[in-house]
């Protein structure tokens, strides 16, 4: 994959790494706590300030973490002299303002999947951040697994050969979003995978779905074109009786499942493939099946987010573009507008 750097802006401003990164979390909810507690964990970091409007949240908070300043007003925490970056864990809707309120009181953002709720909003404030030299990490947390680790290396290494395939199912039951469908829910997790794994760009997307509960789609199926037949399906739903994280990825030489409810076992990869030669006349294509070992890779045992946030701090303390930064969420956000502008087209092919 390749890291986009912001092109450097000779009136951007010149801001010193601190020793110690002083962190403000905005939304004490589903995520926040996770985050905090691995910020809490790091070392040469702190979280100083913790913001969410519920009550219940807030009690929490001070429960948890009695020294910590605690405040129901967002911007409040953004002018707060004791933040350097601030974490913005709260439905998407609200990403834009926050994340832009952080950038110009100069603090560096980690932002939840996915970044904005459009491509517009993302691209300003790529431009803002690298007009002021800041940092922005967009919560692509399963990039820092071990099993994505192991299946980029894979590919780096051109274990499977020539790609064909990238089909993926994200399914459960709930919960279900109240502010999005279940596409901008779910599969911002495999489209920052396919993202990070896929060395080109797909040219356009296919989705289908279909609203039952709650007048958003909960039930979806993406297809995304690629250059040179690479193609990808991902299925996402919150209305499966099973919870089921699954991902074939197939080669010219081998193939490779990912079951990430497996304990030990996640990634198996195939010796098998499909040859086929040609005698005189197009009647006469001889198909050969090749069935060889599996095997299974050791995985390391990380906590995803742990590493994720230990690698922001290093971005900002040693002036460093993340891989997973805005140009990474934009990608993510143009291919879920995409499958947004499909789906009110009943499937209908939308370019990238």
């Amino acid at each position: 994959m390749v890291t986009y750097l912001a092109d450097p802006d000779p009136h951007a401003t010149q801001k010193t790494a601190p020793d110690l990164v002083k962190f403000g979390v905005i939304g004490y909810g589903y995520w926040g706590p996770n985050v905090v507690r691995n910020l809490k964990q790091l070392k040469n970091t702190d979280v100083v300030a913790i913001c969410d409007k519920s009550p219940s949240s807030i009690q929490r908070v001070q429960k948890a973490y009695p020294q910590v300043q605690v405040t129901g007003d967002p911007f409040e925490l953004m002018r707060s002299t004791e933040v350097d970056a601030v974490a913005v864990i709260t439905p998407v809707w609200t990403h834009y303002e926050l994340a832009k309120a952080a950038l110009e009181n100069g603090k560096d953002i980690f932002v939840e999947k996915p970044f904005t709720s459009n491509a517009a909003q993302a691209e300003e404030l790529i431009e803002l951040a690298a007009r002021k030299n800041l940092k922005v990490m967009v919560d692509h947390t399963f990039l820092f697994t071990g099993a994505v680790r192991k299946i980029r290396q894979l590919l780096n290494e051109n274990a499977l050969g020539t790609l064909y395939y990238y089909d993926s199912t994200r399914v459960n039951l709930g919960l279900f979003q109240h502010d999005v469908n279940v596409v901008w829910d779910l599969a911002p997790h495999d489209l920052s995978i396919m993202d990070y794994l896929i060395q080109e760009r797909p040219e356009a997307v296919v989705a289908t779905g279909q609203t039952h509960l709650n007048g958003y789609e909960d039930v979806a199926f993406l297809t995304l074109y690629f250059p040179r037949k690479v193609i990808a399906h991902l299925n996402v739903n919150w209305l499966s009786p099973v919870k089921v994280r699954n991902t074939l990825i197939g080669g010219e030489k081998k193939m490779l499942v990912w079951n990430d409810l497996e304990a030990d076992e996640k990634i198996k990869i195939y010796d098998k493939g499909v040859t086929v030669t040609s005698r005189e006349g197009v009647y006469n294509l001889l198909v050969n099946y090749r069935s060889g070992d599996m095997w299974a890779p050791q995985i390391e045992q990380v906590e995803a987010l742990q590493r994720e946030l230990e690698y922001f701090v290093d971005c900002i303390t040693n002036n460093e573009n993340p891989i997973n930064d805005g140009r990474a969420g934009l990608r993510v956000v143009k291919m879920l507008e995409a499958a947004s502008e499909s789906l009110r087209q009943r499937g209908s092919l939308v370019y990238l």
